[in-house]
């Protein structure tokens, strides 16, 4: 069966009484007749807190400010008719109408959409991924329900999108966890923070965790979502041997060690990581970083 990979956006709008903002899917779309967050596909190079608002301003009118990312979760959806199973990672944010007057998509994804209690919305179809943003039971969704494959024209073999989970690393002595990315690489001779890209299937947190034993041998826990980085390089230059249109989507949360054991990385790990190290606050200063990892380190009252 064909893998694909999407990377969304979408986000939790409620009004004044609490109901929150639905929209349903229309005869365009994946899956017609089902509800959910409004939100879709992030475009190449976009921000995920600008794909949202753009989408929300598409599927509803509305203009939203975003306020928070609330969650980051992912799921597959099989086509078995066509042969094709597709991994979305979905970033939610939470989200403030400011303008605009509510009305479905004119002759696109959405052709419906309302305001509803917790307990209403429970008793529509809802996207599994809607469902458990709203806390109530994932149902799976209806057999016989005729969907069909989002068409998007194929991307150019130089154009790449890439989801990864990283984290900010640190054990009960205040020591921060790094690695270094290897020769061939972007950002070659760098620290980063441990992590890498999800694969088919996988969630965010299970892959930090995986990422983490197999770039420095230390077993962790997730502790809180930080926050969400978008990288863009036109020309990025790694193992292909070629510049490639590079956007990667790239979560974070911090992590913590209990148990720190000295870091060194696996053998599965192979590639992108030369070599992995625990660092107190004070050797921090003067370390080559990556700028997502300059900016993970740099309180948030002194980012610009």
């Amino acid at each position: 069966m064909e893998q694909q990979r999407r990377v969304g956006a979408y986000g939790v709008c409620r009004g004044s009484d609490g109901r929150v903002l639905l929209v349903r899917g229309s005869a365009l779309c994946p899956c017609p007749g089902v509800w959910q967050l409004p939100g879709g596909g992030i475009e190449h190079a976009e921000h995920p807190a600008h794909a949202v608002v753009r989408e929300f301003a598409e599927e509803t009118g509305l203009t939203v400010e975003v306020t928070m990312l609330r969650a980051v979760l992912a799921d597959v959806t099989t086509f078995r008719d066509v042969g094709v199973a597709v991994h979305t990672d979905r970033l939610v944010f939470d989200v403030v109408a400011r303008g605009g007057r509510p009305r479905p998509e004119p002759a696109g994804g959405t052709d419906e959409l309302g305001w509803f209690t917790t307990a209403e919305a429970g008793q529509m179809p809802l996207m599994p991924f809607t469902a458990e943003l709203l806390g109530l039971p994932a149902s799976p969704l209806p057999s016989d329900l005729p969907r069909a494959v989002a068409t998007e024209p194929e991307p150019s073999a130089d154009r790449r999108q890439r989801f990864g989970a990283y984290g900010l690393v640190t054990d009960p002595a205040g020591r921060v966890l790094l690695t270094m990315i290897a020769d061939g690489y972007p950002g070659a001779g760098r620290w980063h923070l441990p992590g890498g890209g999800t694969d088919h299937g996988e969630q965010p947190v299970s892959a930090l965790l995986r990422e983490l034993v197999e770039e420095s041998g230390q077993l962790g826990r997730v502790v809180e979502l930080i926050g969400v980085d978008n990288l863009h390089n036109p020309a990025a230059l790694g193992p292909e041997g070629r510049p490639l249109d590079w956007h990667g989507v790239r979560v974070v949360y911090r992590v913590a060690v209990d148990v720190p054991t000295e870091a060194r990385v696996t053998e599965l790990a192979g590639g992108s990581t030369a070599r992995a190290a625990w660092f107190t606050p004070e050797q921090l200063a003067g370390l080559p970083l990556t700028e997502l990892t300059a900016l993970t380190l740099t309180p948030t009252e002194d980012r610009p």
